[in-house]
């Protein structure tokens, strides 16, 4: 190297270099705390992993909900007319053999009095003459054309066939029925609750009594109850099956698609609280079940294929 030649260094960095006693360690850039960071990530890691593996996922089987009152009766027209009158009202108790509503029956009703007219007449007939044979012969027949005539205006009249409170009353006045249409609708007055779920048939094998069924009415959002099971059906059923168990009131309103199963829970008494207040169940209100039918771990449900090294 000549003297007018530099070199690659600056001679006084060559000259610090061969003077120094101590040499530099390795230039460090991560800071202190990014230690502590990689223990937290990675036992965040293990967390997880022990999170998915272990903690289970619930399936819940969820349909619709109906609640109806055991022992009650709907009271059909026993004939096609006019309604003339009704008799009750919703929550009225009645008694066996209470008028509940009656129909339009004139010509029924004019026969009657006729009869009842000619009856008090050949009556009265007979008790002036004591031995009018006459009056006394003509009676008998009378009587039960008078009773037959009662017979034939009856038919026109419905009546309670038990004692009950009328849970719903189906016509007004001056409405037009046939025959079998439904009158009125009569259950005991200590009639319990009664709430069926209609949930998808996949799920029967997996369904038993004495399971746990979370109840959530139309009307009280998170209101939920947990009843007991009492009756799972047998058979799977279709929606035709469904409207014919529902009837006409509410197969309109609740539908289903498929086949279901039918699940039902008996309510410990006949309200409910929501709110902080109690309710009293009504029949016909709606709802929805939602019934745990089995629980899986996460990793089971995000690697499928796992389940097939698992003992059965």
């Amino acid at each position: 190297m000549s003297e007018n030649d530099p070199g690659l260094f600056r001679a006084e960095a060559v000259q610090h270099y061969t003077a120094a006693e101590a040499r530099g360690d390795v230039l460090r850039l991560s800071p202190a705390w990014l230690q502590s960071v990689f223990w937290l990530l990675a036992a965040a890691c293990v967390f997880v992993l022990a999170f998915v593996a272990w903690v289970p996922v619930s399936e819940y089987a969820s349909g619709p909900v109906v609640v109806r009152f055991e022992g009650k009766r709907e009271v059909p027209a026993p004939v096609s007319g006019t309604v003339a009158s009704v008799e009750v009202r919703p929550r009225q108790r009645v008694v066996a053999g209470q008028v509940l509503a009656r129909f339009v029956a004139m010509q029924e009703l004019a026969e009657l009095q006729r009869f009842d007219r000619e009856f008090e007449q050949l009556l009265m007939r007979r008790m002036r003459d004591l031995g009018d044979e006459s009056a006394r012969q003509s009676l008998p027949p009378l009587r039960a054309q008078r009773d037959l005539a009662r017979a034939r205006l009856e038919a026109w009249t419905v009546r309670a066939p038990e004692a009950g409170v009328v849970t719903d009353v189906r016509i007004r006045r001056g409405q037009h029925l046939e025959q079998g249409d439904v009158v009125v609708a009569i259950a005991r007055e200590d009639a319990p609750a009664s709430v069926t779920a209609l949930v998808p048939g996949s799920y029967r094998p997996l369904l038993a009594e004495g399971g746990l069924l979370r109840l959530e009415l139309q009307g009280f959002s998170h209101a939920y109850q947990e009843l007991e099971i009492t009756e799972v059906g047998e058979e799977l059923i279709g929606p035709q099956e469904v409207q014919r168990y529902l009837g006409p009131g509410l197969s309109e309103s609740l539908t289903v698609q498929g086949a279901v199963v039918m699940v039902r829970a008996h309510p410990p008494s006949r309200y409910f609280q929501a709110g902080g207040h109690r309710f009293e169940y009504f029949d016909g209100m709606l709802g929805t079940a939602d019934i745990r039918v089995r629980a899986e771990p996460i990793l089971l449900l995000l690697v499928p294929g796992l389940r097939a090294l698992l003992p059965q």
